[in-house]
């Protein structure tokens, strides 16, 4: 019986990927995802088939691997960090109307703001927003308007998607309106290539925030109030001290 499992392969290396995803990839027939995608698990499961679609090839990608589900196939669609958050579950359930017979599981992945706040420290020790700076898909306008609304409940921020060859200006644009609320000191941090070749971090503080580079491999936490460095490493304090 055929069966469609959305899951996330984590933020790349092989350290991250969970024991139910690994699972679910030695036991499809077809895996399907984003070429630059599925290029991090090829070497993995060479023998495996591959049904893979370019950028902005969701939809097409996703109805395809339903209609093999609603077969005798067993497809396991993959996204990066977790399926769930910005990836490839939300849309499957769009589409899954139209595809009655597809049997669908989601499958949790370690997502970009987890495994880049365990490179960073811990950042996210208490309550945290996560934004994504993309706007191909929602319109700058309610970005603006939730970067304000987490500058001020005093959330620590966590920005997806903060720049691209596209979008060379969003992140220092995003700054200013950060600005607008938060002190030029805030406790900032980057983390890059989390979980592959060339991964990185380094603390900053929000007034140069702005002028790092940036590209889509980057996940950038803003601190909250509480937010310090210790030891070369972010930290936000639950309060448990203070209990």
């Amino acid at each position: 019986m055929g069966k469609l499992i959305i899951a996330g392969i984590g933020p790349g290396g092989e350290d991250h990927m969970t024991a139910a995803c690994r699972d679910a990839l030695e036991g499809a027939d077809i895996i399907a995802g984003y070429t630059g995608y599925t290029a991090l698990v090829k070497h993995l499961y060479p023998q495996k088939s591959y049904l893979e679609t370019p950028m902005t090839g969701e939809t097409e990608r996703c109805r395809e691997a339903l209609k093999l589900a609603e077969g005798d196939r067993r497809v396991c669609l993959i996204s990066s960090g977790d399926s769930g958050i910005y990836g490839m579950a939300s849309l499957v359930f769009e589409l899954a109307a139209d595809y009655p017979a597809a049997s669908i599981e989601v499958i949790p992945g370690v997502t970009a703001a987890s495994s880049g706040g365990a490179l960073l420290g811990a950042p996210l020790g208490h309550d945290f927003a996560v934004i994504s700076l993309s706007d191909l898909l929602t319109p700058w306008e309610i970005i603006e308007k939730r970067l304000r609304m987490a500058a001020e409940g005093d959330f620590v921020i966590c920005l997806y998607n903060p720049g691209s060859a596209g979008r060379p200006d969003h992140l220092r644009t995003a700054c200013d309106i950060l600005l607008e609320t938060l002190p030029p000191g805030r406790v900032c941090g980057l983390a890059r290539n989390i979980g592959r070749s060339g991964e990185s971090s380094i603390t900053t503080m929000l007034e140069d925030l702005g002028k790092t580079e940036v590209d889509m491999f980057t996940t950038v936490f803003i601190g909250s109030s509480r937010t310090r460095v210790v030891s070369g490493k972010m930290l936000t304090p639950r309060g448990y001290r203070n209990a």
